[in-house]
């Protein structure tokens, strides 16, 4: 069918509101955009065809595959989600940030980078403290290019069925191999491990040796993440599959002062509240631990019916906090 022809059909299932077979002829016009070469074009029309409908269902629709599943329990083994995040609101130290604004900029122009034959970083390994904002540059990610996120679950791919796991881990990929997405494999380590450590039964090795393989061979027009606190344990063949490695330090302070910032602006706050001060309080906690600080700081406000946030609310918070480490450490001194 010619391109004017697909157009036709386009037009005449609007008309119908015979929406099934609109979004198989764009589908169809998309791909012909493809086969052209014609890459940023087709990926336009993917974005303005998919933006406006953010439900799961819709999602699975998208395209023939539906979501792959667990044989044994029949749980999805991935979720598509849908963020609308601000690069802005991601703070980060300005050497982090800048790679991931490379990684969204290389993607745009994967045409221009291909007349260079090279090609935009397809698997980015994300590694640091938990907490640091390795799940949230994902989100950050996957709302600059208005592509859903695929948000791997480990919980359901790990299967207590001898070679179950690496044929849900093949189901994934032909899953995402099927359209543009950007992949999110959270906790990588527990696929990820070293083939060498000697606690580790046969089934793992095999597993790693899979997944080593199917990284290998992807093909698809997506965007890999993978991410994990636990870098150490990584095979050392990992590495060498990632065209970029981000690591996410604890925030310096001023990041830390900037993450109090953004994070208490929607509350008014005393004068006396000096950002640079609460930022040396909390040397060594990650951004998470200061989102949960600043929280509880500006509920102890609401409830007590202050005008504004006090500088004691974030002390009393801080100091909640670093009793609740304590606890969890077994460190708390009776």
């Amino acid at each position: 069918m010619s391109s004017s022809e697909l157009i036709k059909e386009l037009f005449l299932s609007f008309n119908n509101k015979d929406t099934d077979a609109f979004m198989q002829t764009a589908r169809e016009y998309i791909e012909r955009e493809k086969r052209k070469k014609h890459n940023i074009v087709a990926k336009e029309l993917e974005k303005a065809l998919f933006s406006s409908n953010t439900s799961n269902s819709f999602s699975e629709r998208r395209f023939k595959s539906p979501i792959p599943r667990d044989s044994e329990k029949g749980f999805p083994l991935l979720e598509i989600q849908h963020y609308e995040e601000c690069f802005d609101s991601l703070v980060l130290k300005d050497e982090t940030k800048e790679q991931l604004e490379q990684i969204v900029r290389e993607f745009k122009d994967a045409d221009i980078l291909a007349t260079y034959n090279l090609s935009y970083k397809k698997k980015v390994l994300f590694c640091g403290k938990p907490g640091t904002g390795k799940t949230f540059s994902a989100k950050i990610i996957s709302s600059a290019l208005n592509i859903p996120l695929v948000y791997i679950r480990f919980d359901a791919i790990i299967s207590s069925y001898l070679g179950e796991t690496a044929t849900n881990l093949r189901k994934v990929f032909d899953f995402i191999e099927n359209g543009t997405w950007i992949v999110l494999f959270d906790e990588f380590d527990i696929i990820g491990k070293n083939r060498d450590d000697y606690h580790e039964h046969g089934e793992i090795k095999r597993v790693v040796n899979n997944f080593l393989q199917m990284l290998d061979n992807f093909k698809g027009d997506s965007i890999l993440l993978a991410a994990t606190n636990h870098q150490n344990i990584l095979d050392p063949a990992i590495w060498r599959r990632f065209d970029d490695v981000i690591y996410y330090d604890l925030p310096n302070a001023k990041t830390r002062q900037s993450l109090f910032e953004n994070n208490i602006c929607s509350l008014k706050r005393d004068k006396d509240i000096k950002l640079e001060n609460v930022s040396k309080l909390t040397e060594g906690l990650s951004p998470a631990d200061i989102k949960m600080i600043t929280e509880e700081a500006m509920k102890l406000s609401i409830i007590k019916s202050q005008n504004s946030l006090s500088m004691k609310n974030i002390e009393d918070a801080v100091a909640k906090f670093i009793r609740r480490e304590k606890v969890k450490s077994n460190k708390l001194e009776v």
